[in-house]
Formats: structure tokens, C-alpha cells, sequence
């Protein structure tokens, strides 16, 4: 996934773009609404992450005036603003889904998924799979080589999320915020300690490994 974030603080778009590019995408940044227009124009960009609030011109323009040009480019509006007129005046500009600050990255990149989802048409999976793992998302049940894997809660939404994003790095802010909740570094081994545990119920037993680590950048699922 390739992204233009436009966003006029500075520390929050390094922000986006250091998280993006932790979870396997790329992204572009502009700082005001005519850098931005300018770039979403020229480039090729799978969604934009806009701010309501930006110099030169603001997000909405920056979005009415890009659908007013035939860019129909899924465009996701970020605002401090969250009153319900709020919200409805941005989708009515021709954003294609609103988030208000303060937000967890882990939501906000799985709107831009859900974007992107709508726009080719792919309905959401309820199975996934990676090598002979197999996770049924309707009933919860979890089976390597056809063997049934008990797992504790955690553990299946560990898991559900790592097979949800196989093929990609994920990252322990991002574990942090999607399977625990935490919107902080509990500064803890949580992680290590249910990654360890994880590991050991899908591998133990089996031929090889699926669950990678990547150094200093996270986990990945792959075959």
C-alpha cells in the first residue's frame, strides 16, 4: 500500500510515516493543503490520509477538489473535530471515512484497509491460512495438518492478527494496540512471553517454522 499523508504537524506525520513503513507500506508526506493537492495529482497513491486542518488550503478543499478532477483516490479525513456535523461534512466533501484525534495507528491503518477492500470489491475473509495453518474467524477453531491447536483468547487474537497481515512485518506497536489495547509501551515481555507460547502450540511438532521474527522490526507469518 502506498499513502500521501498530508498533515501539517510535522512530529505526527513522521509519526505515520514511520508506522507505515513499519507495517510493510510506504508513504509519502506533505505538509499544507497545496503541497498536498499537488502530490496526490501527480502520484500514484493507493489512499490518502488528509487533516482537516492544514495551511494553504484546507483537507476538505484539498479532497472536493480532487474529486471535482476525477481522482477518486479512497481518502480517509483526520480531524480533532468529531461532532457528528463534523463527521458529516467530511464524508460529504468526498471523504470516504473520518477518524478523530487523538487515534490508535492500528485502527486507522485497518480503515485504510477496509478502504481499499471496498474499492476492489474483496469481500472480508473469514479464513486464513498460511501453510498447513488453517484459522476459521466463524468458529474459532485453529488446525495445523488437520491436528486442532487449542488456544487461550489471547492467544487467538495473537494469532488472528499475525494471519490477517501474513507476508508482512508486524510490528510490536502494533500488537501493542490491536491484541492488547494498549495505546503505550507497557514496557514489559508481554509479548515475548504469549509470542513464545504462540510459537510453541503452532511449530511444536511440525516439520517447519511459521512464525518469523524479524529482527529489530517484529514478527512475521509466512510459509
Amino acid at each position: 500500500m502506498k499513502v500521501l499523508v498530508i498533515e501539517d504537524d510535522m512530529e505526527a506525520a513522521a509519526y505515520l510515516k514511520k508506522a507505515m513503513e513499519e507495517a510493510g507500506h510506504s508513504a509519502d508526506v506533505a505538509h499544507n493543503g497545496d503541497d498536498g493537492y499537488s502530490m496526490a495529482e501527480s502520484g500514484t497513491y493507493d489512499a490518502l490520509v488528509v487533516d482537516r486542518m492544514l495551511p494553504k488550503r484546507d483537507g476538505l478543499s484539498v479532497i472536493s477538489a480532487l474529486r471535482a478532477a476525477g481522482d477518486m483516490t479512497p481518502a480517509l479525513v483526520l480531524s480533532a473535530l468529531g461532532e457528528v456535523d463534523d463527521r458529516v461534512t467530511g464524508l460529504r466533501a468526498g471523504g470516504d471515512d473520518y477518524l478523530t484525534k487523538p487515534y490508535a495507528f492500528s485502527e486507522l491503518l485497518a480503515r485504510l484497509e477496509v478502504l481499499l477492500r471496498r474499492q476492489s470489491g474483496a469481500e472480508q475473509e473469514t479464513r486464513y491460512q498460511v501453510g498447513d495453518l488453517v484459522l476459521n474467524r466463524l468458529s474459532h477453531e485453529v488446525k495445523r495438518a488437520g491436528q486442532v491447536i487449542p488456544l487461550q483468547p489471547r492467544e487467538y487474537r495473537l494469532l488472528e492478527y499475525l494471519m490477517r497481515h501474513a507476508g508482512q512485518v508486524v510490528t510490536r506497536t502494533m500488537l501493542l494496540e490491536n491484541v492488547w489495547d494498549y495505546h503505550f509501551d507497557p514496557q514489559t515481555n508481554v509479548i515475548d512471553v504469549h509470542i513464545s507460547r504462540l510459537r510453541s502450540k503452532i511449530e511444536k511438532g511440525f516439520d517447519k517454522p511459521l512464525l518469523h521474527t524479524v529482527r529489530g522490526a517484529g514478527y512475521m507469518m509466512r510459509d
